[in-house]
């Protein structure tokens, strides 16, 4: 008899065999004395706990059958159930993979919901699963509340987190009508997910809001098994962890499941009454290893799993019942057969509808894009001229004639202006970008003008700043968090690439996490050396599904690709990492000293440069194709004019926006011209774009003839060293003249 079946069997045993008093308590009389469950609440979590159990057992069979693809079950794991019944619908819920149990709780509190059968239609990946059409096994829901994620090493804490600090500011603004004003958040996940510094930072991040002032209405569940696939914790590790945090509330719930709900209840009432966090520690077993293909006996001694299977929760709930008077042997089997029954029933159609089967249809809520209702919405929006006014105290951007106020960074801090007054839901927060306006002032004066409910500092820790954005997206705001410096990214990188971006894909779009990450980047700022301030690699933001990634150059153009940022991320539900070249944040000339070409006048309200927009120079240029993006527009543009002196016509290609790439737009010129230099600032393996557009270039039916520079693989030196890694514009004259054959 395998372990599933054993377990089964001992959960039947106990039933039929437990001590039991003759049924004599009312389905409204406390269970037991003092406790504030009832004895009707305790037979429904014991319902569904039942229910959680017997899913778990249809999964390995659909599994063993080939219909199923998906095994890491809750067993062991169904006190969970009391969460599920204390928490409301109305409280966001991020969830532990465990926690089935929950979920069949809290659906019992919506009418119409069927958990058993969506459960089976995730498990089969078919496209009746509600959440995600069978793109993959989440459990999610919008009705309860529950926005999917694959966090299986607590990735998922810090929107959480953001989503308990954004309850507050999004009501005020009217936006979570769903969502009562005592709503609180929980945030479930292991005892050895709990060392992860993801965890850590969401945790660290509540308490450090709660002693800024801030409420953060959160419950974080520690679900604590004692052992992390085959790694177990150190015995006591998460109460002495998590019991001295200051800032935070500790309760423990162990024993019946009487004392778990009085325990769960007091959480949940400190959270709701406190605003604030509470860490709510519960003690779990898991049962059957870490999943269907786990080999537990591997790493677990026979008498450790007997051990483990002694302490079913499912079973200890029967007992509990059969003590207390509350239920007799023949009303808990009947439970158990009708939850087998029932299930045993809906198993053999869960994958009947099918999977997804095109890539049109899998991708749909990957990366929504309707570019005429974007335009649709610009142009309908009304920027109120007082409102605007007095956003901009000194002058409209427009009429702006002064050098210093024509720069990229006094463009960018204009169209921010304008954004913030045409969306009143609109917030930017990050580091030093508060009192301090940013560490290059693209941001001063913002505070002062919107508020600090509007513009404020966060603590130093990106992976706080993209949760509390995705907490906002979530809500309804539309966030405009600031990433310091392009390398400080690659420490939440994650926050975007699992998390953000996967939210529409994983809920069919019925979450999304809109937000604009405005991120201070690339080389040639002089004197500065490492790979933190000086960062020219964009593999990595360009690898991420769904991600829209925007490098403007010129000043005119950051405000056109931020009006569209912004409205992708209002309109569709965006992610877009718009990507600022430091060293064009101040710059004024192009050719000479003095010359102020690199000055723009504020384009008129409307005008956007959406994905697939380039930027063209030189149009009727034809010996040479310059496709480049950010530093390189302003240094290949130096360099055609060197090479119009040698009568070599260069055109410039701008592309823009980096992710998705303009591939339509580079063909077409590429064919015009002939032959094309690919500009790339970037690193030269995988750093930038210059491989996938020369390789589509390559691939098309009118290959032309191809060329790229691009800079060393390395990180970039201090000082004049720097000069030696980097592209020049030498290399690119160089290139140029080869490639035009002079």
């Amino acid at each position: 008899m395998d372990r599933v079946a054993i377990v089964e069997a001992a959960l039947d045993r106990a039933i039929a065999e437990a001590p039991a008093v003759d049924p004599h308590l009312q389905s409204q009389d406390p269970l037991t004395d003092g406790t504030r469950l009832s004895v009707a609440a305790a037979l429904d979590l014991f319902e569904d706990q039942v229910r959680s159990r017997a899913l778990d057992v249809a999964a390995r069979d659909l599994k063993a059958t080939g219909e199923g693809f998906y095994t890491i079950s809750s067993a062991g794991h169904e006190d969970m159930a009391v969460v599920g019944a204390v928490s409301r619908p109305t409280d966001p819920a991020f969830l532990h993979y465990r926690d089935g149990a929950l979920v069949m709780a809290r659906a019992r509190q919506v009418a119409g919901t069927d958990p058993v059968a969506d459960t089976l239609h995730s498990f089969t990946a078919s496209r009746d699963d509600p959440i995600s059409q069978g793109r993959h096994k989440v459990w999610g829901s919008r009705e309860l509340w529950i926005p999917p994620q694959t966090s299986t090493i607590a990735s998922h804490p810090p929107k959480a987190v953001g989503t308990a600090f954004a309850i507050a500011r999004a009501r005020r603004l009217g936006l979570l009508d769903d969502l009562p004003e005592d709503a609180v958040v929980v945030c479930s996940f292991g005892d050895a997910s709990l060392n992860h510094a993801t965890a850590l930072s969401a945790i660290n991040a509540a308490r450090w809001a709660q002693r800024v002032g801030s409420p953060v209405p959160i419950v974080f569940v520690c679900e604590d098994n004692g052992i992390g696939i085959s790694v177990t914790s150190p015995r006591g590790w998460v109460a002495t962890t998590a019991s001295a945090l200051p800032g935070i509330a500790y309760v423990r719930a162990e024993g019946e499941i009487d004392e778990l709900w009085d325990a769960t209840t007091s959480a949940f009432d400190l959270a709701r009454m406190r605003r604030a966090p509470v860490f709510l520690h519960l003690d779990t077993v898991r049962l059957w290893g870490h999943a269907g293909s786990d080999v537990e006996s591997a790493y677990r001694s026979r008498e450790e799993i007997e051990a483990a299977e002694a302490k079913d929760p499912v079973a200890r709930t029967a007992r509990r019942l059969l003590a207390t008077g509350a239920a007799d042997r023949d009303t808990l089997a009947g439970i158990v057969e009708r939850v087998r029954s029932h299930v045993a029933a809906l198993t053999p159609g869960a994958a009947a509808a099918g999977h997804l089967s095109t890539v049109a249809e899998i991708v749909a809520p990957l990366a929504p894009h309707r570019p005429d209702a974007i335009r649709a919405e610009v142009a309908g929006r009304h920027l109120d001229p007082e409102a605007r006014a007095a956003a901009h105290p000194r002058r409209l951007p427009e009429d702006a004639t002064a050098p210093g106020e024509r720069t990229l960074a006094v463009r960018l801090n204009a169209a921010l202006r304008d954004e913030f007054v045409a969306r009143p839901n609109a917030v930017a927060f990050g580091e030093d970008i508060g009192k301090k306006g940013g560490v290059y002032g693209v941001t001063a004066g913002l505070q002062e003008t919107f508020g600090t409910a509007r513009v404020f500092d966060t603590l130093l820790d990106e992976t706080t700043i993209l949760g509390i954005a995705q907490g906002l997206g979530l809500t309804g705001m539309l966030p405009i968090p600031e990433i310091q410096y392009l390398a400080y990214l690659h420490n939440a990188l994650d926050q975007l690439r699992g998390e953000a971006c996967s939210t529409s894909f994983f809920s069919s779009g019925q979450f999304q996490t809109p937000m604009v990450v405005r991120i201070a980047g690339l080389a040639y700022q002089k004197g500065f050396g490492g790979h933190f301030h000086n960062d020219n690699s964009i593999g990595a933001l360009r690898d991420i599904p769904g991600l829209a990634l925007a490098v403007p150059s010129r000043g005119d153009d950051a405000v056109r690709m931020l009006r569209a940022a912004v409205a992708m991320a209002a309109v569709d539900g965006r992610v877009v990492a718009f990507l600022e070249p430091i060293a064009l944040y101040h710059e004024r000339d192009l050719h000479g000293p003095g010359d102020g070409g690199w000055l723009t006048d504020h384009p008129p309200a409307g005008e956007l440069a959406l994905p697939g927009e380039v930027g063209v120079y030189g149009p009727d240029a034809s010996d040479v194709l310059l496709v480049t993006y950010g530093n390189g527009v302003r240094m290949s543009l130096r360099a055609a004019r060197h090479l119009a002196e040698e009568g070599i016509a260069a055109r410039v290609l701008d592309l823009r926006w980096l992710a998705p790439l303009p591939f339509d737009a580079v063909r077409e010129h590429a064919a015009d011209v002939g032959r094309v230099l690919v500009v790339d600032e970037c690193r030269r393996t995988a750093g930038g774009i210059a491989d996938a557009v020369i390789a589509d270039l390559a691939e098309s039916a009118t290959a032309p003839k191809l060329a790229s520079v691009r800079a060393v693989d390395t990180y970039v030196p201090l000082g004049p060293a720097a000069d030696v890694v980097l592209l020049s514009e030498e290399q690119i004259l160089t290139a140029a003249r080869d490639l035009a054959g002079r």
